[in-house]
Order: structure tokens, then C-alpha cells, then sequence
């Protein structure tokens, strides 16, 4: 039944019950160095096109302009700002949380792309597009090589 083909979608079927789903997620060559430079060293890394000098964070492997091999790495700082934000009143269960968190999508200074984090040590009322923010790491010894190593962002002065 599950390998029949179907020709006819008005004669689709479906599966009753639960369906397991086992994979297991990679970062990728240009991810795995992104976060172990997180990890390790708590710098923000990003891959610069040799032809064009577009910096990419996170780091990919191709330039998105000209579509160039990316083998150059740069730490592109711990500086940004804020390109567009929310705040979440309300978890992925869809509790209502004791304090509400904003996310923000930072775009680190002289680089393309951004990071989707959270925002820290701001008063929401004070969060705008454009604010200047930097990088907050957790401590060394609890980072594992994930996004999360990263605390949040905080606004510089």
C-alpha cells in the first residue's frame, strides 16, 4: 500500500498512525567551521568571495553574486545591527512566557546575510531597525557548537 504509485490525485490515500522519521542534521563543511569557530575560539567567522569581496555569515561555500568557490575566512567581529526584530509573548507550546523575548535578525557590520537571535539586556520599548548591537558568548566551557553558544546580542553604547 505505501509503495503504490499514485496517477490520480483524486485517488490519493493516507497513512493512519504514527510515521518514524530518522535522520540525523549536518551543518555542512562551511557550518561545521562557522560553529566550531563559535565553540572553540568565540569569534564570528565569515567565507569572503575572492572575486567579488562579499563576506557571508553564516559562512556557505558558493558566493551568492558571483558564484565563486568560497575558501577564504574572516572574522567578521562581534559588531552588528538590528535588520528587522520581534517580540514572542508566548512559547512553542504556547504558554504565555513570565517575560517576553525578542528576536531579531542581526546582520553582522560588513558582511551579507545575518543571524536570527535573541536580544539581550534591552528594554523592548528601545529596540529598533538599524540599532547597533554586539555578541554575547556563553562561557567556554558551556558551548557545544551550536547557535546557542551564542547567548544573545546586546546594544552597544
Amino acid at each position: 500500500m505505501a509503495l503504490d504509485k499514485i496517477s490520480d490525485p483524486r485517488e490519493m490515500k493516507h497513512w493512519s498512525g504514527h510515521m518514524e522519521t530518522d535522520y540525523v542534521y549536518t551543518h555542512g563543511v562551511a557550518g561545521e567551521r562557522f560553529f566550531r569557530e563559535i565553540k572553540e575560539n568565540g569569534r564570528i567567522m565569515g567565507a569572503k568571495c575572492g572575486r567579488c569581496g562579499a563576506v557571508f555569515v553564516p559562512a556557505r561555500m558558493y558566493c551568492e553574486r558571483c558564484f565563486e568557490k568560497l575558501e577564504e575566512w574572516v572574522d567578521v567581529g562581534k559588531r552588528g545591527r538590528v535588520h528587522a526584530f520581534t517580540v514572542a509573548y508566548i512559547d512553542m507550546d504556547g504558554c504565555r512566557l513570565k517575560e517576553p523575548v525578542v528576536y531579531a535578525v542581526v546582520k553582522m557590520d560588513g558582511a551579507e546575510g545575518g543571524l536570527v537571535h535573541k536580544l539581550g539586556e534591552v528594554d523592548i520599548e528601545e529596540v529598533e531597525i538599524d540599532m547597533a548591537v554586539e555578541v554575547v558568548f556563553k562561557p567556554k566551557a558551556q558551548r557545544e557548537g551550536s547557535i546557542n553558544d551564542i547567548k544573545y546580542f546586546k546594544p552597544t553604547k
